[in-house]
């Protein structure tokens, strides 16, 4: 060696063998271990030197690298040396690696650019990669362009030979070069380097993304359960698991080789276990952006390699990656996927890659992962909006059925307890302002398709939640069909979450009256399985005993009788439901709620607005409601709200339009074909059987309607004739379950008498069969068959409503559960019923009189109870959104005029007490007129004796210590000690 080398050149240059000697070494081409460490222990005590050592390297890299290609073998073994030297220095100088980084990436971007398919050239350089990856800590990337760019295009290199395919090479050849490119690929999964930097992540996950997936997508998919399964029972990777956390002096870098001699082969099973496990660390790793990243790059990479079609690994893939990723970041997965499918343009025939994408969303649904943070009100108004785009384009898409499906898994996991009901108002809001979706309404099939794709969604949303937690408990899920006794018995399984409340299905019942018979058929059959199954029941709905009300306390049967009396959402929606099967049956008219104004003398809550009757007018400029063109209105915006009260109150203006074609008698003109009156009778059975004492109280007045209705007179037409036929049919039937459910044996046998007189002339159709939460085929409706006067049907006796009302009346069972007496029972189920009537009854208006239980504190029983001593400040301490404290008591005792409040000191109100108010509101227009018994203004009487007797009927005696109360009724407890 030349006298004026340098003396980095020289310590270089010492390790390699003599120039005759490289060939001799065959494969083991070794650096000198003696001269290595001494070019190590003077990189390290040297760091100012590795830039130089590096140059130094770099320039013997490029000339091997251009010599090897030629077929020189002694410049191939050189090449081995420098990369094997390179690696010891990346080794020994972890602590300054930054310093070797530049000739580091140089060295291999040169190497693989030259020799990509030298299999044991490219093994070794992948040691040297895999080196650095180990030991840096990844500040480089993104700050030294030059050096970035080298490390993007050896990750890139590395990542094309994970998916080496060439026809010189066999089964052997393929794989180890596979496994070579794998190692590199899983050194950068592992390392600091591809996290640090968040510009940078985004390339290098799309370069791996595209190495790992092809191998799970292209593999059968028993052969990937087996190798996911050998995968977790390895305990090799979990060194590289942590590394990450371990400090540099206990890191150690993994060696990389070609073949072994004597070793088999690897298959392709081995190939696929290496990317199972380097995909599942790189999700392991990363935090929710990067999960983004790498959901985004999949898709890259399955639309490069057209394998939307491998809908199954697709499948296995989504619910795997949310196993993988942290939990907290598990919910990027399903939003990208929802992200990815809201960007893919719309055709008229649905592509793989929308079925794929939609399969992937209900999968991870559906699995048993957890997903927390997710936004499940946006998941399901992105669907919902993806199924209005849908059948704008075909009706009949295949896609449907799959969003359906999708929409339905949101209730496999309640991470709250309103979480269901949230999901279900945001579907029951879409499906009240349906007819504002121009696009959807500009073909009658696609908004028919519309309404039923969010009824299935919303079923399935009920019976999966109940589904998932009844598996999770080893219970089966509750039955859609039965009897009284068995529906009740399902409750037994009751889900953590809370019950569908009746408003959110008060708003929708207009369906019911849909012009189109497949959404009133849908319709029917999702109510009919709220009712069986998701409608809240209390107590008073049971079919009670004598030995069941035995234990009950006073208070609790007087609690009942005001719940029946006042009733709750569900009570309200029964009268919405009995008002609009009268309309059905009855009504010459059925259409949506498009083109109706809002009627001006109603509110959201039940309140009046405006004094006069109810404005039920047709839009100016709206085609007619059963034309196949729809109302160009804007757009609902995508995202979760409550009902619309616009929309809520096109749909009372809804029912008082239809009544303008209620004449209450059947007739030729009205629509109801036989398949409605099988709906009706479906429908009203299953309110007898789930709430029969709810569903006596207000149904049975409407029946004896119904009844009316069905008289016609001699002489009418054959259409006329058929549906009173087929009225008698349903009241027959109906009779039938009350007299079951209420143990009403003498009922049963004549109703069953009757009915056996009707064999062979029945004119109602079979329901079909109906799976909830599963889009079905639009159902036909069976029209009435034109007969002449000789071919239909004989009249035929049946059972009077006032027979059965005196049976009822009399029944025992019938007194105990609703605790009232037989004229009680008449006076109650023979009222005049009217739809007006079960409108107006159906409005959400205040309730002072809740009922109270045992358990409620004596105070708060006070407010009720002062109403009879008519207290001017009542409605203040009722409407109150705190609690009623001693305080309110004595200015409810003082009145107004001696209240400290100056609300309550005000003059009391005279449009709610003495005068007719202008906001009322009745079903008839006319406001309510003034109670004689109220017109007279009396006196408010405070008197101690009065007093004590409300606090004595309230169970509130003469209290010891220092009570509140005593301190605050002096003269009282006086009187009390003389």
């Amino acid at each position: 060696m030349h006298i004026f080398t340098p003396n980095h050149v020289a310590l270089i240059a010492a390790c390699y063998p003599p120039a005759s000697a490289l060939l001799a070494s065959g494969s083991d081409c070794r650096p000198k271990s003696q001269e290595l460490s001494r070019l190590t222990y003077y990189a390290a005590n040297h760091p100012g030197k590795i830039n130089k050592l590096g140059a130094e390297l770099e320039k013997r890299v490029r000339a091997d690298c251009s010599k090897s290609v030629t077929g020189n073998l002694r410049a191939r073994a050189s090449l081995l040396i420098t990369l094997a030297i390179v690696r010891t220095l990346a080794i020994e100088c972890r602590r300054d690696i930054s310093l070797l980084s530049p000739s580091l990436f140089s060295c291999l971007r040169t190497t693989l650019d030259f020799m990509p398919s030298d299999l044991e050239v490219c093994a070794l350089a992948a040691s040297v990669f895999t080196a650095w990856c180990t030991y840096t800590d990844g500040h480089v990337i993104g700050v030294d362009g030059g050096l970035t760019q080298n490390y993007l295009v050896v990750v890139k290199q590395f990542s094309t030979q994970c998916n080496a395919e060439r026809r010189s090479f066999d089964d052997e050849l393929k794989n180890r070069t596979r496994l070579v490119g794998l190692s590199a690929v899983t050194g950068v999964v592992n390392s600091e380097a591809l996290y640090v930097s968040a510009t940078q992540f985004k390339p290098q996950a799309s370069s791996l993304t595209s190495a790992l997936l092809p191998h799970i997508i292209h593999a059968d998919m028993k052969i990937l359960a087996e190798c996911e399964q050998i995968t977790k029972d390895t305990t090799g990777p979990t060194y590289l698991a942590e590394f990450r956390s371990r400090p540099l002096s206990e890191r150690r870098a993994s060696s990389i080789h070609a073949h072994v001699d004597g070793e088999v082969g690897p298959s392709s099973a081995d190939v696929l276990s290496a990317s199972i496990r380097a995909l599942s660390q790189l999700f392991k790793h990363s935090n929710a952006t990067q999960v983004c990243s790498l959901i985004q790059s999949a898709f890259e990479s399955l639309d490069a390699m057209q394998l939307w079609a491998k809908a199954d690994q697709c499948r296995w893939f989504a619910q795997r990656a949310c196993n993988w990723a942290q939990y907290q970041y598990r919910y990027a997965i399903p939003s990208q996927v929802v992200e990815r499918l809201l960007g893919v343009p719309d055709s008229p025939v649905c592509t793989s890659e929308q079925k794929t994408l939609v399969g992937m969303l209900t999968t991870v649904f559906t699995s048993s992962t957890p997903l927390v943070n997710l936004s499940t009100s946006d998941i399901v108004s992105n669907l919902i909006t993806l199924v209005f785009r849908r059948v704008v384009v075909n009706p009949n898409d295949d896609l449907l059925p799959l969003l359906v499906e999708s929409i339905a898994s949101l209730g496999a996991h309640v991470y709250y307890s309103d979480q269901i009901q949230d999901l279900a108002s945001e579907l029951a809001s879409r499906l009240t302002t349906i007819d504002t979706q121009s696009s959807v309404n500009q073909r009658r099939e696609s908004r028919s398709q519309a309404i039923r794709c969010l009824l299935a969604g919303l079923l399935g949303l009920m019976f999966i939640s109940d589904e998932h937690r009844g598996a999770g408990n080893d219970q089966p899920h509750p039955p859609f069909h039965g009897s009284s006794t068995s529906a009740s018995d399902t409750f037994a399984c009751v889900s953590q979450r809370t019950k569908v409340s009746g408003d959110i299905w008060h708003d929708t019942l207009t369906l019911l009256c849909d012009n189109d018979f497949a959404v009133r058929s849908d319709y029917a059959q999702a109510l009919v399985t709220y009712l069986r199954c998701e409608i809240p029941k209390v107590d008073v709905d049971r079919v009670r005993r004598s030995r069941d009300l035995a234990g009950g306390s006073s208070s609790t049967r007087a609690n009942s009788i005001s719940f029946m009396l006042f009733g709750d959402s569900a009570t309200r929606s029964l009268h919405t439901i009995h008002a609009y099967l009268f309309l059905l049956a009855t009504s010459s008219y059925l259409g949506s709620s498009l083109g109706i104004s809002a009627p001006s003398s109603y509110s959201l809550n039940g309140d009046a607005t405006t004094n006069g009757t109810a404005s039920v007018v047709e839009t100016e400029g709206n085609p007619p409601l059963n034309s196949d063109s729809g109302d160009v209105l804007p757009s609902i915006p995508s995202r979760r709200r409550s009902v619309d009260p616009a929309a809520r109150s096109r749909k009372s203006s809804h029912a008082y339009r239809l009544l303008d074609t209620v004449t209450g008698k059947v007739s030729s003109s009205c629509l109801a074909s036989p398949s409605d009156y099988a709906l009706i009778l479906h429908v009203l059975t299953a309110i007898l059987e789930e709430v029969p004492v709810r569903g006596l109280l207000t149904g049975f007045p409407m029946l004896v309607a119904l009844e009316a209705a069905a008289q016609v007179e001699n002489g009418a037409d054959a259409g006329t004739r058929q549906r009173a036929f087929a009225l008698k049919e349903v009241l027959a039937q109906l009779w039938l379950v009350i007299g079951r459910v209420w143990n009403c044996s003498e009922l049963v046998c004549r109703v069953e008498n009757d009915l056996s007189n009707l064999s062979g002339h029945m004119t109602l159709p079979q329901i079909a069969p109906f799976t909830p939460g599963v889009l079905r085929p639009p159902e036909t409706q069976i029209a009435f068959p034109d007969l002449s006067a000789a071919e239909l049907p004989c009249e035929w006796s049946v059972v009077k409503s006032e027979e059965v009302l005196v049976l009822l009346a009399s029944s025992k069972s019938v007194q105990e559960a609703t605790a009232l007496d037989q004229q009680g029972l008449i006076r109650k189920l023979g009222s005049k019923w009217t739809v007006e009537g079960a409108l107006w009854d159906s409005a959400e208006r205040p309730n002072h009189n809740r009922p109270l239980g045992d358990g409620v504190p004596p105070l708060l029983k006070l407010s009720p109870a002062l109403m009879a001593i008519e207290n001017l400040s009542l409605q203040s301490l009722t409407r109150s959104v705190r609690g009623v404290g001693v305080v309110d008591l004595r200015e409810a005792l003082e009145g107004r005029a001696g209240a400290s409040n100056p609300t309550l000191a005000r003059q009391p109100s005279t449009s709610t007490l003495n005068h007719t108010s202008s906001h009322e509101f009745h079903p008839t227009g006319r406001p309510f007129a003034l109670d004689k018994a109220r017109s007279k203004k009396r006196a408010v009487t405070t008197g101690s004796g009065e007093v004590r007797d409300v606090l004595n009927r309230l169970g509130i005696r003469k209290y010891s210590g220092n009570s509140l109360l005593k301190a605050s009724f002096p003269a009282m407890h006086k009187s009390d000690q003389k």
